[in-house]
């Protein structure tokens, strides 16, 4: 069975990007090849880290990537989960769906660390329930 392949975008591809990936790789790997990229690419965030560790999904081995490398790929759904993502997301001409989930950025949470995590731990449940509304209940 051909597994679908959907792509998550994101301004740096250091949090709600990566975030998804996993997300939708920890749920549906059997079913979805799953990749993330940015406009610009930095650094996986350590808290979005430590907040998927909590779900038993590693994605500490993920790399923070530019999008470049994805644009004359086909995929079945192309994800941005940030508005800015969204205004500057180029046309994927192999996309067979282009999709658009707004979240806040976790990364410009403040506060104590404790704080912090409770900002990506929101964000984390938002992306999963939508993967799940979304991607995976209409399949």
């Amino acid at each position: 069975m051909r597994r679908e392949r959907a792509l998550f975008l994101c301004t740096h591809n250091s949090a709600r990007s990566q975030m998804a990936e996993g997300l939708l790789r920890h749920l549906a790997s059997d079913r979805y090849e799953v990749f993330s990229a940015g406009t610009e690419a930095t650094q996986v965030r350590p808290l979005a880290v430590e907040v998927m560790r909590e779900l038993g999904i590693d994605i500490s081995q993920q790399e923070s990537k530019t999008l470049d490398r994805y644009l004359h790929q086909p995929f079945d759904d192309v994800i941005t989960v940030c508005d800015q993502a969204n205004e500057a997301c180029p046309v994927f001409l192999g996309a067979k769906r282009r999709l658009h989930w707004s979240f806040p950025d976790p990364s410009k949470a403040t506060g104590t660390k404790e704080e912090q995590l409770a900002v990506y731990r929101l964000v984390r449940d938002a992306i999963q329930e939508r993967i799940q509304d979304e991607l995976l209940a209409t399949k």
